[in-house]
């Protein structure tokens, strides 16, 4: 009897668990669904929109595990000082880039909807895909997610079957290989000042550091 019933206090508690466990897609849902909504939004000052779409991403994507996959062997070789200063430039290069293309974005933003249509959990790794639905056509793109505690985190984007770490992994291999860590991060601190500035329309600047 007694071992009955610690059979169903454990078989209990596993369920507590698992019914407490995050849920991939209804988390990236949420962070997708705040972003639409300031899309929809045409009575918001755009600077004000920028900053809390900025936000949102910053909360859901997780830069360090992209500067991993990113750098591949050249992250095992890198010293702390490097990988840190990587992952800040990566940052910075990111929204600089995206800063831009969310203004383009909401201009042309017509109630496009997004269909989630799989989901692949293995252990702390979940893969999501999705469609972006417009008037004339449906963009597959799909999410590559990491659990960090109690948070799902992206740490990969692939849209049309191109990802978004493979891209910039081949353009910084072939950078580090020539020039080394010291010669990418002189290319992503130029790429970024040209973003900041206007120099680069923010739509050419996808691919890296070049």
């Amino acid at each position: 009897m007694k071992k009955v019933f610690a059979s169903f206090v454990l078989t209990m508690m596993l369920a507590t668990v698992a019914a407490a466990a995050p849920n991939p897609t209804e988390q990236l849902q949420a962070g997708v669904g705040k972003i639409l909504s300031l899309l929809n939004d045409k009575s918001l000052d755009p600077d004000v929109r920028n900053s809390e779409i900025e936000e949102i991403v910053r909360d859901h994507f997780d830069f360090d595990v992209m500067a991993q996959w990113i750098l591949g062997i050249h992250w095992r070789k890198a010293s702390p000082q490097e990988r840190e200063r990587f992952i800040n430039l990566f940052t910075d290069l990111l929204e600089a880039n995206y800063k831009g293309r969310i203004g383009e974005y909401a201009e042309q933003y017509d109630d496009e909807r997004i269909d989630y249509v799989g989901e692949r959990i293995i252990e702390d790794r979940a893969l999501i895909d999705t469609f972006v639905v417009t008037k004339n056509k449906k963009i597959p793109i799909s999410y590559k997610m990491i659990l960090q505690g109690d948070e799902w985190k992206i740490y990969d984007v692939v849209i049309e079957e191109v990802s978004l770490v493979r891209n910039f992994r081949n353009t910084y291999d072939e950078i580090v290989r020539k020039e080394g860590l010291s010669g990418l991060f002189a290319r992503m601190e130029q790429k970024i000042t040209d973003l900041r500035s206007g120099k680069i329309p923010p739509a050419e600047a996808n691919g890296g550091a070049q």
